[in-house]
């Protein structure tokens, strides 16, 4: 017996059987049960994703000896031949191939004759957008009123070139593109009946080359089973479709967040070696940012990343405004690598631009309560100490406690200048070499921790952290926060080594961070703001009910408050956050 592609063996024959289409087939099924049937029905969608299989189960499901129903036997005469495609009163036609009028209308002058076998005659056009205009005309009225006996099933990939005039006549579905993690699902049922050796990695490979596209992936997974000699593994799947292997792209972010420009020259040297397609890398490398900054930023989401130790350490070495910056010059990246001398001179400027710029992050002197602006980070060996502070080309600095920018300073009368385009020789502090001196030691006995947390200059996931502790105590070199048991999802072995690090350089000294989980007795940071916005949200309600021209307003059009949709200005404890 001939081999049959997967393709074919596996497309669904029932409803039940669909992946991906839940929203279609709801519809179609509950139409059959109820008999409430339409006499044309377009199917959208991109190319692989189940148009055609969809038409096919529904002309099973009208002409089942068995009756009308959602879920044709599968069994009888009709069902049969619908699957093996010899079904008389089933005409489908390549609209591709037929796109002169001559055609449509010999095709149309069959519709008046009752069905030779099946209960219904069903026409399946397949690409339809391709007909030509007199096609379409030579359709529309067949269309609109055919005979009871006739059911009209369309499909393509291009709806936009139909006209108005036939959308209007039919039933339209938007089949969705299928998301990777049910194709990899679906591909590792198949692998499994099939008796198959393989690497989930491998699966959710083809799932993601597949680009929404179920046939796609099964064409894809055929080809690697020959290439892999009856096994699906992860290299076999790599090599045959021209992935880089992630290993390589991990070590290049572990190089740019420790710094490390020969390092990451030398990585890409040894990149090169592959003869890889870099946009094909700067895609995979796109890839894993956004795995580290959802790690960063909502840890429970990435419980299921296979690679989420590796990610952790990575989320612990760069912080989350470097990494939502690299994400962003790696997408302007991407798009000019065509316009590169050549890609890897492009691919490597994308990263010596990750290297060289950081996103402003540091307030100017007077915002910061205590008058100063916290330190900057530094740079490891390897990294160039000019234009530290200063913006990627093509792309805004991000400032994560003022959106983008930054208030003039205090008494200055300015108006706010953006932090974005603040030059390397503006007041703000210039970056301290590796060995600087360390920082006046400090204590945090008798100290207000909500002053102490807006002095230490953290962003994202590790100042939330903070502020969602009360300090316990200190005891020599440990420094004991209590964590509201509410907020405990923030830990992380990433975030918890930059909040250790940031009381290390406050207080000038060495510490080791102990950090209990209960219910704190004194108020958080976080409640304290919370309380404090509260409050000023209850004064903004209560000054807009007592302006006259508000009241004045009510009265003359009956309108009333809205205090949800009242915000108030940002306090300065908004700004220490």
């Amino acid at each position: 017996m001939s081999y049959q592609v997967l393709a074919r063996k596996w497309r669904p024959r029932r409803f039940e059987a669909l992946v991906g289409q839940e929203h279609v087939v709801r519809a179609l099924t509950n139409a059959l049960r109820e008999e409430r049937l339409h006499h044309a029905y377009l199917f959208t969608g991109t190319r692989g994703v189940g148009k055609t299989t969809i038409a096919r189960i529904l002309a099973k499901a009208l002409n089942c000896e068995r009756g009308v129903t959602p879920e044709p036997c599968g069994e009888c005469e009709a069902c049969r031949e619908i699957d093996e495609g010899r079904f008389v009163d089933l005409i489908e036609v390549d609209a591709a191939s037929r796109t002169k009028v001559e055609d449509t209308r010999e095709l149309l002058d069959n519709v008046q004759y009752a069905p030779t076998r099946g209960r219904f005659k069903v026409y399946l056009i397949d690409e339809v957008h391709m007909l030509s205009t007199h096609s379409f005309n030579a359709l529309l009225k067949t269309l609109e009123e055919p005979p009871p006996h006739v059911k009209f099933l369309l499909a393509t990939t291009d709806p936009q070139k139909l006209p108005v005039t036939v959308l209007s006549r039919c039933l339209q579905f938007s089949l969705k593109r299928l998301p990777p993690d049910r194709i990899a699902e679906q591909i590792g049922r198949i692998l499994d009946a099939e008796g198959i050796a393989y690497d989930p990695e491998a699966a959710a490979l083809i799932a993601r080359a597949a680009d929404g596209s179920m046939r796609d992936a099964l064409s894809l997974l055929d080809q690697a089973i020959a290439f892999g000699g009856g096994v699906v593994r992860e290299a076999e799947v790599r090599a045959m479709l021209g992935t880089v292997d992630r290993e390589r792209v991990h070590a290049l972010l572990e190089r740019l967040a420790a710094g490390d420009g020969p390092g990451l020259m030398a990585a890409c040297a040894a990149l090169d070696e592959q003869g890889p397609d870099y946009d094909a890398v700067l895609a995979e490398l796109l890839g894993l940012l956004h795995r580290v900054a959802l790690l960063q930023m909502v840890p429970e989401a990435a419980a299921a990343f296979e690679d989420r130790e590796r990610l952790q350490a990575l989320a612990g070495a760069a912080s989350p405004e470097d990494v939502q910056l690299w994400y962003q010059i790696a997408l302007h990246g991407r798009r000019d690598l065509p316009q590169a001398a050549d890609p890897r001179s492009g691919f490597e400027m994308t990263l010596l631009r990750m290297l060289a710029f950081r996103p402003v992050a540091a307030a100017v002197a007077g915002d910061v309560p205590g008058g100063s602006a916290p330190a900057p980070r530094t740079r490891g060996r390897g990294a160039p100490g000019r234009g530290e502070r200063r913006k990627a080309a093509g792309s805004q600095s991000l400032d994560h406690r003022h959106g983008g920018r930054q208030p003039a300073t205090a008494g200055s009368g300015d108006e706010a200048t953006p932090a974005a385009a603040a030059p390397a020789s503006s007041a703000a502090p210039a970056p301290q070499p590796a060995s600087a001196a360390p920082a006046p030691s400090r204590t945090l006995e008798g100290r207000d921790w909500s002053e102490v947390v807006a002095e230490l200059g953290l962003g994202g996931v590790a100042r939330e952290l903070a502020a969602h502790c009360t300090l316990l105590g200190v005891e020599g070199d440990r420094v004991r926060l209590l964590l509201d048991e509410a907020s405990a999802q923030l830990r992380g072995q990433g975030v918890e080594r930059r909040l250790a690090q940031a009381l290390a350089r406050y207080l000038g000294r060495e510490v080791r961070l102990v950090l209990e989980v209960g219910r704190p007795t004194a108020e958080t940071p976080a409640q304290r703001r919370a309380r404090a916005l509260q409050a000023r949200r209850q004064a903004a309600v209560e000054a807009i009910r007592s302006d006259e021209t508000v009241q004045d307003l009510a009265e003359r059009f009956g309108a009333r408050i809205d205090p949800d949709l009242i915000e108030p200005l940002d306090g300065p404890e908004d700004r220490s956050e």
